[in-house]
């Protein structure tokens, strides 16, 4: 389903929050994204632009699900096969497409008066290279002229492909649920993302002025310069600032668009960031634990940042079993800071639920497994230099060998219609 077909979809189930009233780049649309946090929102009135702004579009598991037609308690178990069994998308020449003069034509956002400037923050960059083939990945874009932008890009795959000589690349705007999700899984360099996320939601790639991409609402052909430019701040997964960096810039060499083409705003630190770059990790920490014990579910929460907390549901089979998912779980996902380890009668989606497992089950002078190593990038509290940080996982399963009627919940005494009574 392509992004404009979604929305479309939203509309017409009553889904989507429609603003009318005429609304800002300038703070006002990311203050109402942020209170208006895990509804769709369309913006149709956006001062001095033609162009309406799609935001929160996929803030929540629900519409990820929906939007790729799956079902949302199988989503770990889908994310995982297509990882493992990737299928390369077809390529179609690009149709209805619009030249744009500049990104002065686009509502680009400055979400936070601390920013550094206006931020492309939904922008999925597609790379080719001769060896390894296409890549997706995001990157965040501060706007520094009308056709330049300063990317932050970290040491992975887009960064090695600029290191082997890459100059020109794609950016897009705009794109199918599939591929805004596996844009943010990291699996080795040889694999391509969008044949990840072809076979989690069928997809067809478009051929645009010599370049393959996903077909976006917006696309833009880009190079990279030699200059560097000060990044940020910007508010990143934490709900904290990042800091100020020296990033490579982009050129923007020409910029496509549908035919009333929407602009998705993606809320830094909201809901949508945290669930497309949380929930990849989960099958990833899933097969970890998988590999020691018998394994349930596995949900990276948002309180945690979507990143650096993670809840781990298995089926104790012996003594060992929790601190054994402890230590697979932080392989699965070297960022995560604190691991949560419940039985499966615990709903890990519900943090009472976690809490009341802590207070009756576990016990801190045996239960709790505490590592020293390198962390997340994103982790303000950790050494700035090294990004060395304290590790903790938590065994919070019933006391193996003990009475396991002495920890569980009693059902309803007895089954009732609360309808008959109402």
């Amino acid at each position: 389903m392509l992004f404009r077909d979604f929305v479309n979809k939203l509309d017409e189930e009553g889904k989507l929050i429609k603003i009318k009233k005429e609304v800002s780049v300038e703070y006002e649309i990311a203050t109402i994204m942020k209170m208006l946090d895990g509804n769709p929102i369309l913006f149709e009135n956006v001062s001095g632009y033609d162009m309406p702004v799609v935001a929160n579009i996929f803030s929540t598991r629900n519409l990820v699900t929906e939007a790729m037609g799956i079902d949302e308690k199988e989503i770990i178990k889908k994310i995982a096969h297509a990882i493992d069994n990737p299928v390369e998308p077809s390529v179609k020449k690009a149709e209805g497409y619009k030249r744009l003069n500049s990104l002065n034509d686009i509502p680009i956002l400055k979400y936070y008066p601390q920013d550094g400037g206006k931020y492309i923050a939904s922008a999925i960059v597609v790379a080719s290279d001769e060896e390894y083939g296409l890549n997706a990945s995001y990157h965040r874009m501060m706007v520094i002229d009308e056709n330049k932008v300063v990317m932050r890009i970290l040491p992975r795959d887009f960064h090695k492909y600029i290191e082997r000589g890459l100059k020109k690349f794609v950016i897009a705007i705009g794109n199918p649920a599939s591929v805004a999700l596996a844009a943010a899984i990291s699996p080795p360099t040889h694999v391509n993302e969008l044949a990840i996320a072809h076979a989690l939601s069928p997809i067809e790639l478009i051929e645009i002025d010599g370049f393959i991409a996903p077909e976006a609402e917006i696309i833009m052909i880009a190079s990279i310069t030699d200059e560097m430019h000060d990044e940020g701040p910007f508010l990143d997964l934490t709900e904290t600032f990042d800091i100020v960096r020296k990033q490579r810039v982009a050129k923007i060499e020409k910029i496509y668009a549908k035919e009333q083409p929407y602009y998705h705003a993606l809320l830094p630190g909201g809901l949508e960031h945290k669930t497309l770059m949380g929930m990849p990790r989960e099958p990833t920490i899933y097969y970890e634990v998988a590999k020691v014990c018998d394994v349930v579910d596995v949900y990276i929460t948002p309180g945690g940042c979507s990143w650096l907390h993670g809840v781990v549901s298995i089926r104790k089979h012996g003594e060992d079993d929790g601190k054994k998912a402890i230590e697979a779980a932080f392989r699965g996902h070297k960022s995560m800071k604190h691991v949560f380890v419940v039985d499966d009668d615990i709903d890990i989606r519900d943090p009472n639920q976690i809490e009341w497992a802590m207070a009756t089950r576990f016990q801190a002078s045996k239960d709790v497994v505490i590592k020293h190593e390198k962390g997340s990038s994103l982790d303000p509290s950790a050494d700035p230099i090294t990004r060395e940080t304290t590790k903790v996982g938590f065994d919070l399963t019933i006391p193996w060998g003990k009475d396991k009627s002495k920890f569980t919940k009693p059902d309803l005494p007895i089954k009732l219609n609360i309808d008959d009574y109402i």
